[in-house]
C-alpha cells in the first residue's frame, strides 16, 4: 500500500510541475531546472517537493511582475 501511495504522490507532483511549467510559459517565463527534488523522491512520505531551481535576475523580475 505504501509503494502505491508513493507512486500516486509522484504522479501528482509531476502533474503539478507540468501545470506550473505550462502557465509560466504562457507568461513568457522559463525555469530550466523546474522539476521534482531528487532527494525528496527517495523518501516515501510526504509527497515529493517541487524544485523551482535557479534563474536569472531578469527571470526573477519577470516572475515577480506576473505575481503582482
Amino acid at each position: 500500500m505504501e509503494a502505491r501511495h508513493s507512486a500516486l504522490c509522484v504522479e501528482e507532483a509531476e502533474d503539478a510541475v507540468k501545470e506550473l511549467r505550462t502557465e509560466l510559459a504562457k507568461a513568457g517565463i522559463t525555469l530550466p531546472s523546474l522539476g521534482l527534488d531528487p532527494v525528496s523522491l527517495a523518501r516515501e512520505a510526504p509527497c515529493p517537493l517541487v524544485e523551482s531551481g535557479r534563474c536569472s535576475v531578469e527571470t526573477a523580475r519577470r516572475l515577480a511582475a506576473v505575481l503582482r
